[in-house]
C-alpha cells in the first residue's frame, strides 16, 4: 500500500506518493482543480487506483502559533470531500513552513522563477509526505552500532 501526500491550494493541488515500503516520497505533479466536481472526483479516483493508494495525508496549514485559521478550514473541507470521493482515510499533517522550504529547495536547484509556481505545490507535497513517513518509523537506537 502506498500513501498519497497532498498539498491543497485553491486551484493547484500538489501530489506526492510513497513507495510500497512507505520509506520515501516522490513527486507526482500538480493537479489543477477543474470547475466540474465530477472531473475532480474522476481524477482522484483514478490516481488512487493507478498508484495503489491506501491512505491519504493532507498538509494542514496551521498558523505559526499552532492554531487553525480560515485556510485550515478550507483544507479540512477539501479533505472531507476527498475522503468521500475516493473512500479512503485522510490524515492531516502539520505543513507549517513547507512552502518556504520548497522555495528554498527551488532556489538551491536554480529553478527559474517562472517555473517555480508550477512545482512549489508538488515539492511541498513531498515534504509533507516525507515528514509523515519519517514520523511513523520506529525510533532507532544510535548506540546499537548498526
Amino acid at each position: 500500500m502506498r500513501i498519497l501526500g497532498v498539498d491543497y491550494g485553491d486551484r493547484h493541488v500538489g501530489l506526492a506518493v510513497s513507495d510500497r515500503l512507505q520509506l520515501a516520497a516522490r513527486p507526482l505533479g500538480t493537479y489543477l482543480l477543474r470547475a466540474r466536481e465530477e472531473d475532480n472526483r474522476a481524477y482522484f479516483r483514478e490516481l488512487v487506483r493507478a498508484e495503489e493508494v491506501g491512505r491519504i495525508v493532507v498538509g494542514l496549514p496551521l498558523r505559526l502559533d499552532g492554531t487553525a485559521g480560515r485556510r485550515a478550514e478550507t483544507t479540512r473541507a477539501f479533505a472531507a470531500w476527498l475522503r468521500e470521493a475516493v473512500g479512503l482515510e485522510v490524515a492531516f499533517w502539520d505543513e507549517r513552513l513547507t512552502t518556504q522550504q520548497a522555495t528554498a529547495i527551488m532556489r538551491e536547484q536554480k529553478v527559474k522563477v517562472k517555473d517555480r509556481r508550477s512545482v512549489v505545490n508538488q515539492i511541498s507535497a513531498v515534504l509533507i509526505l516525507q515528514s509523515y513517513l519519517e514520523s511513523r518509523r520506529p525510533d532507532e537506537d544510535p548506540s546499537s552500532g548498526d
